[in-house]
Formats: structure tokens, sequence, C-alpha cells
């Protein structure tokens, strides 16, 4: 389960405009109005008690802590055509200031990982040498350092699932017009995503899709992951809960800031909420970031911090990376 909310500190008058929840700031002090350097980011408060106590170990440990994000919703803008997706202007910057303070870093995506490195801006970026990039849920992996990807085969029930998409689709009711033409992702035979949010009524088509998707992934072994206007048919057991865990166990992180936007981003909060609650590791600590949408409530319900979209968690990494930098 998620942590119980407290009370974020007051941010006092100082603090700046307004925030969504959990976003309070801490007030800057250093400078003064008319000659002061220009302002840095201020550093958001978590408004839970472990959200607190994972950003003070990162703060204070931070060649102990590792940081895991999401491409979609968290580094990039949500868009129309997924393949017309980008990295915030900032996020390869930002990245490069953090990564090197801390021992590990990954993006973790449904996308497949060259995918992910590409539209993300990632390779041969300054700092970065030490980043990961999980593509698929982990079924890929890119290395910054070396340049190499490694992947597992595609599983042979996304297949047979993709060759019965069309007359299922067709079928619906609602396939139909030009929406249409970009809405299937082919997610490199390892996943099937179906998006809505081009058509008239986005949450009308996902519902009319989602019993003929269910029962054909059903047929095939394959769950369905709902998101933002999105359905997605992939393997049982394939998730970003299952990645973030694999991962972490081999960075030794004692600390991890996990950010996301939609609902395959609670898997990973589960991931990040067990770590911390974990007996035989009592100084294993998370923090939840939720890269805000009123359209994912239940992600911001669960998370130590709310920011602002890509634009609010790209302040944060060069928050995080000011306040190591001193």
């Amino acid at each position: 389960m998620g942590s119980s909310p407290d009370a974020a500190p007051s941010p006092g008058p100082d603090a700046g405009p307004d925030l969504p929840p959990g976003t309070g700031r801490t007030p800057d002090t250093g400078r003064t109005p008319d000659t002061g350097p220009p302002p840095r980011p201020d550093l958001p408060v978590p408004r839970t008690e472990a959200g607190r106590d994972a950003l003070a170990a990162l703060l204070a440990a931070p060649g102990d802590a590792a940081l895991a994000v999401d491409f979609d919703g968290t580094l990039a803008e949500i868009v129309d055509d997924p393949e017309a997706a980008r990295a915030h202007p900032g996020a390869a910057r930002a990245l490069g200031r953090l990564v090197p303070r801390l021992c590990a870093a990954a993006v973790i995506t449904g996308r497949p990982a060259a995918v992910a490195v590409r539209l993300a801006g990632v390779d041969g970026a300054p700092g970065l040498d030490r980043l990961t990039v999980l593509g698929h849920y982990g079924a890929e992996r890119w290395e910054a350092a070396t340049g190499a990807l490694h992947a597992d085969g595609p599983p042979p029930a996304v297949a047979a699932a993709e060759a019965e998409l069309p007359d299922v689709l067709a079928a619906s009711g609602v396939w139909h017009g030009p929406w249409t033409a970009a809405a299937v992702e082919r997610k490199g035979g390892r996943a099937l995503a179906v998006h809505t949010r081009r058509a008239p009524d986005p949450q009308g088509a996902l519902d009319a899709l989602r019993a003929p998707l269910t029962a054909l992934a059903t047929r095939h072994g394959l769950l369905v992951e709902p998101g933002r206007y999105v359905l997605e048919l992939r393997p049982p057991g394939v998730d970003k809960g299952v990645a973030l865990t694999a991962w972490l166990r081999e960075t030794g992180a004692r600390t991890v800031l996990y950010a996301g936007d939609d609902l395959g981003d609670l898997a990973a909060f589960d991931a990040v909420d067990r770590l911390r609650s974990d007996p035989d590791a009592p100084r294993r600590t998370g923090l939840l970031v939720c890269s805000g949408s009123t359209e994912v409530p239940e992600l911001a319900a669960r998370a130590d911090l709310v920011v602002d979209g890509p634009t609010g968690v790209i302040a944060l990494l060069d928050a995080l990376a000011d306040r190591l930098t001193g």
C-alpha cells in the first residue's frame, strides 16, 4: 500500500506561486531581489514522511541513490502520435547534471529501448555514460557506456494477437475515421498498444474497445494494461515493477527516486513501497514522484510528491543537481 499523506511544511511567504499538491517549496534565502545571481529551481518538499525521509537520504548519500524515470508523460509530453514524442528540451542536460552524482540511473519504458534512446536524445549526451534504458519493461536493455543493446526474443503470443487485431478493431463499431491511422502502436513484437486520444470521443472509444481487446488478450494468454487513452496488450509478468526491482538489485542502491505519470507506473510504485517496508532492509527507502496529470488521479494519490508534468520533473532534477553541487 502507499504511504499515508502527511501535511507538507508551509512553504512560507517567499516560496513563490501556488503549485500542485505536494510541491511545497523551500525558500531561497541566498540572494537579494536586485543584485543576486539568477534564481535556481527550488527543491520541492514531499508531502509524506516517507518521501521526506527518502529525499533526506538521497541528499545525504547520493552515491547510494538511484534514479529511475518513465519516458512518455515524464521526460516527454504526451502527444497524439507516439512517434512524434520528444523529450523535454532540458531533459538530457538535467539528467547529465544529476546522474554523475548518483550510483545509477535508468529510463524504464514500454517502448523499444532503441526508440526511447532516440526520442530522449541521450545517446552520447554529456554525463550520461552510466545511464541504462530498459525498454519493453526490461525485455530490452541499452547501456550508454557501450551503446550495446540486449534484447530477448519477442513472445509468439503477441504476434498471434496482432494477426487477429484488425478484425477485432473493425468489429468494435468505433474503428473508423482518420484518427485510426496512427492509433495502433506495434512495440517491436513485444506488445500492442491501441491509442484513442485522437478519436472524436477518446473515452467512449476506449470503453468500446476494452471488452473486445480484453477477450483478444485472454485468448492468447496476454494481459491488458489501461493507460491514458490507451489499452496495451502484453505478456504477464512483464511490468515496470519487475524491471525496477531487478535493476535495483543490480545497482545495490539504498535509496531510489522513481518518477512516472500513468497507471503502468503503479507497478513501480508498488515495488518501491515493498522496498521501503522490507523488514530485512530497514535502511532502504524511496521517493515516489508523479508527473502530474488530472487524467491519472490514482497515481497522484499514491505519490510522495506531485510535480507539474515533464517540466516539473526536469525542474526537480535540476534542483537536486543544484543541491548536490552546493
